[in-house]
This record gives structure tokens, C-alpha cells and sequence, in this order.
């Protein structure tokens, strides 16, 4: 079904690396795209348990816009392992008007079909959603 605003859909393969990543843990994190030409959200990329969040903030492009979830791990004070599965908007200053608008109006829309997701961020550039950032978003 399509979003009323933007008329951008959320395609299947979305909905299920979601799920892999939150019922599984199979991947450490998702970049996803909107397909211009099919009027959807697609997975762009799905990165390994083993990457690290280097690897996914590289994976953003410099000048266009993402949208990403990334699952974090922790420990707390009191020793206890903890996960956060963020949501992050990334729009850097450098991308195209028309896109900023097109991920913006189709955000709240494909951010209701992951269910699941604990935090969000709003990202312009990589200093907005550093590690630091991230860590302190999480407790």
C-alpha cells in the first residue's frame, strides 16, 4: 500500500530483513533506498553481525538521502547486555531538494511498517549521529 503523501510503497524484502535483524539477529544493520523508478522503499544493503558501525556509517551515501536501522549492542552499568534498534533519517545538507522532501514525506509512513524500532535520529551529517551520540541515545 502505498503512502498517502509521498505515494512511495515498502516493499517485502524491507518488512523481512527488518524482521531478521530484530527476531534473529542476523544482520548488525539495513540501508535503505527509495527505487525512483518503482515508487518504493528497497533494501539498499544489509550489513553482516560482524561489521562494525564504521562500516555502516560508510555504507551512507555523502549526498543523497537513507533511510537505516542499526541494531546496538551494550552492556549497562550493571553488567547487563542490552540491545537498541535505531532508526536513523539520513539527509545530508549535500542532497538534492527534491529528495530531502521525498524521504522527509515518506519517513513516518515506512518507519510504522518496522515495528520495533526504539530510537530515532535525524541525521545531516556523520558528526549527528557519531558513536558518542548513539551511545548516549541508548540509555
Amino acid at each position: 500500500m502505498a503512502n498517502s503523501v509521498s505515494g512511495i510503497a515498502v516493499s517485502d524484502e524491507c518488512k523481512l530483513t527488518f524482521l531478521d535483524l530484530k527476531a534473529k539477529r542476523s544482520y548488525r544493520y539495513i540501508v535503505f533506498k527509495i527505487d525512483d523508478n518503482i515508487q518504493q522503499v528497497t533494501v539498499e544493503k544489509a550489513g553482516g553481525h560482524g561489521e562494525t558501525y564504521e562500516d555502516f556509517t560508510n555504507s551512507l551515501p555523502d549526498n543523497d538521502c537513507r533511510y537505516a536501522v542499526f541494531d546496538y549492542d551494550f552492556t549497562t552499568d550493571e553488567n547487563c547486555h542490552k540491545s537498541k534498534i535505531f532508526f536513523i533519517a539520513w539527509s545530508p545538507d549535500t542532497a538534492k531538494v527534491r529528495t530531502k522532501m521525498l524521504y522527509a514525506s515518506s519517513k513516518d509512513r515506512f518507519k510504522r511498517e518496522l515495528e520495533g524500532i526504539q530510537v530515532e535520529l535525524q541525521a545531516t551529517d556523520p558528526s549527528e549521529m557519531s558513536w558518542d551520540i548513539l551511545k548516549s541515545r541508548a540509555y
